[in-house]
């Protein structure tokens, strides 16, 4: 049973007590990321969390500061999206103590030595072009640019080469005083915990935690527009980016602007990516890779986030056969937006997450993502069978009447890379839905 408690200074604590595991995971999830960034400082969200690593007070050597967990077996990382950073421990129950101190003190004491963020920048420019040379990668980056234009919305986490170099001490400095806030802050503990003894704790650790209020992110642009050079216009037909490489497969995201995490058609949402591409009996990968042997993976993803919504499906396929792959995808789009879905391929949907789900939360680490990652987001928790009862309740009706709404030739989009140069004739395929 997990239980949430805000304190004066706006620090949300979560403990999620778990029987029958030897592990407990400390989260602490910060509520800033790509999205607060403008056009001068894009990347310092990913170039701060890199640099936690770095030094403290107490530990000013980024060796000390692996090796403290290391020793004891810790697993630990950081990660940077757009609307959050987070930074995380998972250990043997026993050492609960130590990865909450150690956590604390890389978020509330990181020293970002200047010699440190000089050679920082080296190894995030690695970072850009081992994305840039992994297609399957680079080409949901691309997805983004081509949703969302020139505003942080579509801009890449990581920034830009230029703007990497250009950091400064002072300057991710500020950041960090601005942005690490109590009440844009939520610390999760699951696993092997004593509930009362570890918000005692946190509340010890984090006593001295920035209490100013954190700078907000500016609105994205209406969701549904496409870049037009450097303009940002409604969306009447569909839309392509396609960056031309000599490779000898193609990569791209294909799919849909949806809605936002707090609308009620999420759940369907998540059902309709299920059936399309969410598990190896889904009707796109026994299409694609069962039956015509297309493609090594395929799959459909959703985006949910509180102002932006997608519905895409991405694959690489040999450069000849991209476009039977995309007629293939857009004729499942059409399929479930004008046919009935089965009793039994809707339950079977359902049952999918509910499963998955299930056995994912067997994990300390799970555990603390899927509630810190909800209070971020929507500053609300629901409980899994909470979760569940609302997947129950999506009809047959529900996943058709959102596919209809989603899937019209206006609202496709499509990022690729390849061996390809004329967009025009994607376009034209992409009208045929």
């Amino acid at each position: 049973m997990c239980k949430k408690i805000t304190l004066k200074n706006g620090l949300r604590i979560i403990t999620v007590p778990q029987k029958g595991t030897e592990t407990a995971t400390v989260l602490v999830l910060t509520g800033t990321g790509s999205k607060y960034e403008n056009k001068k400082n894009n990347g310092i969200s990913h170039f701060l969390e890199h640099m936690l690593f770095k030094g403290t007070k107490k530990r000013p050597d980024k060796i000390e500061i692996a090796e403290t967990l290391d020793r004891v077996g810790g697993i630990y990382n950081a990660f940077t999206g757009s609307e959050y950073t987070g930074y995380w421990a998972k250990v043997s129950a026993g050492h609960f103590d130590l990865a909450l101190e150690w956590v604390s003190d890389i978020f509330l004491n990181s020293i970002l030595p200047a010699q440190e963020v000089e050679k920082e920048k080296g190894v995030i420019i690695e970072e850009f072009n081992m994305y840039y040379d992994n297609s399957m990668d680079y080409v949901q980056i691309l997805w983004d640019k081509l949703l969302y234009g020139d505003q942080p919305a579509g801009w890449n986490v990581l920034g830009t080469k230029e703007n990497v170099k250009k950091m400064r001490q002072q300057e991710i400095f500020d950041y960090m005083k601005t942005q690490y806030t109590a009440s844009n802050t939520v610390i999760c503990v699951a696993g092997k915990i004593d509930e009362s003894d570890a918000i005692n704790k946190i509340k010890k650790s984090f006593s001295k935690i920035n209490v100013s209020k954190p700078k907000k992110k500016p609105k994205v642009i209406d969701a549904k527009v496409t870049m037009s050079g450097k303009s940002l216009k409604m969306q009447t037909k569909p839309s392509c980016l396609i960056e031309y490489r000599k490779t000898d497969q193609t990569h791209f995201c294909l799919g849909v602007r949806t809605y936002n995490i707090f609308n009620p058609q999420r759940y369907s949402q998540s059902i309709l990516r299920v059936i399309l591409g969410g598990m190896m009996s889904s009707r796109l990968f026994i299409e694609v890779r069962e039956k015509l042997g297309l493609a090594y993976y395929i799959r459909t993803d959703t985006d949910l986030n509180p102002d932006t919504g997608s519905l895409v499906t991405q694959a690489g396929v040999n450069n000849n056969s991209v476009e039977k792959a995309i007629s293939v995808i857009l004729k499942e789009y059409k399929n479930l937006a004008n046919s009935k879905i089965s009793y039994s391929e809707l339950k079977k949907a359902k049952e999918y997450i509910k499963g998955k789900t299930a056995i994912l939360l067997e994990q300390s680490d799970e555990i603390a993502s899927f509630y810190a990652t909800q209070e971020i987001l929507e500053k609300k928790l629901l409980k899994p069978q909470e979760i569940y009862a609302k997947i129950d309740k999506v009809k047959e009706e529900d996943i058709r009447a959102l596919s209809r709404d989603i899937f019209q030739p206006k609202n496709l989009n499509m990022s690729l890379i390849g061996p390809f140069k004329d967009k025009i004739k994607f376009q034209k395929i992409l009208n045929k839905l």
